[in-house]
């Protein structure tokens, strides 16, 4: 589907859509954050590059908790994307369109989804190779009425959207519900303050119940 994206890492969104979005201050969280995560259903995470802890919290979990599809975000710029990916990250995605971030992944062969908001990064995207995008900011724009909009001249080229922002329990449904919806990346699932706060069982809680809507939709 993406030359940036292989198959079996696209049918593994597909099955277990939900992409838990961290932010960590201590690397010490990230294993036990992983177990929750994994305990209430989720096994896919965007691990943002917004804190000095997170080139490490990424190595533990990839470590230590093997059965976590542990991918990077806030990518922004080449060098981040090669530092991720001999750290071990399986894929990456970012909040707006480099194309140096593209050119970078690509040398690399390293799965990344670039941020898109308009038909024109859209455009430009696809141009570069990319057929995995991440809406953002989704709700702020317009939300699953607003990709539906976007998407619509561009439906024939199966672009896979991973909204994220503004995104919760009481939509989530909707966008699964989305063709165009490839994955959905959530920070409610496990918030900073959460994690902080080690709050692991309160996290499980949120990944049951967003687990259990993804099999009302998705089966």
């Amino acid at each position: 589907m993406d030359k940036l994206f292989p198959d079996e890492l696209i049918q593994k969104i597909r099955k277990a859509p939900i992409i838990a979005v961290l932010v960590i201050d201590d690397a010490g969280d990230a294993v036990p954050l992983a177990k929750a995560l994994l305990k209430g259903g989720i096994s896919i995470i965007e691990l943002t590059l917004r804190t000095p802890a997170a080139f490490d919290a990424l190595e533990r979990i990839r470590s230590e908790v093997p059965e976590i599809v542990a991918g990077a975000g806030t990518l922004l710029n080449s060098e981040q994307v090669r530092t991720v990916k001999e750290r071990g990250a399986v894929f990456g995605v970012a909040p707006g369109l480099n194309g140096a971030v593209v050119k970078a992944a690509k040398d690399l062969g390293f799965p990344f989804a670039p941020g898109i908001m308009t038909p024109s990064e859209v455009e430009a995207a696809y141009e570069m190779g990319c057929k995995v995008m991440k809406l953002f900011p989704s709700e702020p724009v317009g939300g699953v009425n607003y990709l539906n909009s976007i998407n619509a001249p561009y439906a024939h080229l199966e672009i896979g959207y991973i909204p994220l922002g503004g995104i919760s329990l009481s939509n989530l449904q909707s966008y699964l519900e989305c063709p165009a919806v490839l994955g959905v990346g959530g920070s409610w699932l496990a918030t900073r303050k959460a994690i902080k706060e080690k709050a692991w069982d309160e996290i499980s809680r949120n990944c049951e119940e967003a687990s259990k809507i993804v099999m009302k939709t998705r089966g």
